[in-house]
């Protein structure tokens, strides 16, 4: 039985017969139509790569970025709406500011990505609001080491060695699966980052995009950082070589 155009597809506070909530589905679709993201969680450290789909060739370089600084040692990437992207990223760094000023330490990952969780899923419970269109990959590297999130248009959130949302997402996860993720240092992981986005934007080839880098680790003195422009310009030059092999 199908429920989608009989009106409970209309708001999301509306439930259909067999207790789906498509406004909730439909901002996954929104992601699904977006530059491809991904998250690389490694022996010293964490690594975002994001695909950003540039739409103008006017475009300043490097203008909206789809990495963020949430806290020193935290980032976040995010794959959808870039408005809704931003506007994730300050409430992300709002609720990591308040954790810092009430309990006087930086803010463990977990609860960041808790609170922002909660965030997320309470814009699928009004009719007055629409779920945000995106998923966001947060990372950092707290007390408890290396430690990598995704959280979903729904609300869920789940813990993740590696992750790939985006356009691009299956074929990224198939990538992913193959590396032995525990065994990679952060700077070879920024290789096989490039690799994987390049590989995955072969797909739409007729677009440009720009490659995002950013690591959280050894090499960064555990704070969050986007790569050295030597070491990226490295990377895209052997991402390039390595699709050529692969063709």
């Amino acid at each position: 039985m199908t429920s989608i155009g009989t009106g409970y597809d209309l708001s999301a506070s509306t439930y259909s017969p067999d207790g789906r909530i498509f406004q909730v589905e439909y901002a996954g679709k929104a992601v699904e139509n977006s530059g491809t993201a991904i998250g690389l969680k490694v022996k010293d450290g964490v690594i975002f790569a994001v695909e950003k789909l540039v739409h103008s060739k006017l475009l300043v370089p490097h203008a909206n970025r789809r990495i963020q600084t949430i806290d020193r040692h935290i980032g976040l990437a995010t794959s959808g709406l870039l408005a809704d992207g931003r506007h994730i990223s300050n409430r992300a760094r709002d609720e990591a500011a308040n954790y810092r000023e009430t309990y006087n330490s930086p803010p463990p990952l977990k609860a960041v990505a808790d609170r922002l969780g909660l965030y997320v899923q309470a814009y699928t419970l009004y009719s007055s609001v629409r779920p945000f269109g995106i998923s966001t990959i947060l990372g950092a590297v707290d007390n408890s080491g290396p430690s990598l999130y995704v959280i979903e248009p729904s609300g869920v959130f789940f813990g993740y060695n590696g992750a790939a949302v985006g356009k691009g997402r299956q074929l990224a996860k198939t990538e992913l699966e193959k590396l032995k993720l525990s065994e990679l240092s952060i700077r070879e992981a920024v290789y096989e980052a490039a690799r994987i986005i390049y590989l995955v934007h072969d797909d739409a080839k007729e677009k440009d995009f720009e490659l995002e880098i950013s690591w959280i680790g050894s090499e960064s003195n555990n704070l969050h950082a986007h790569v050295p422009d030597d070491l990226l310009k490295d990377a895209e030059a052997k991402a390039k070589a390595a699709l050529e092999t692969f063709e």
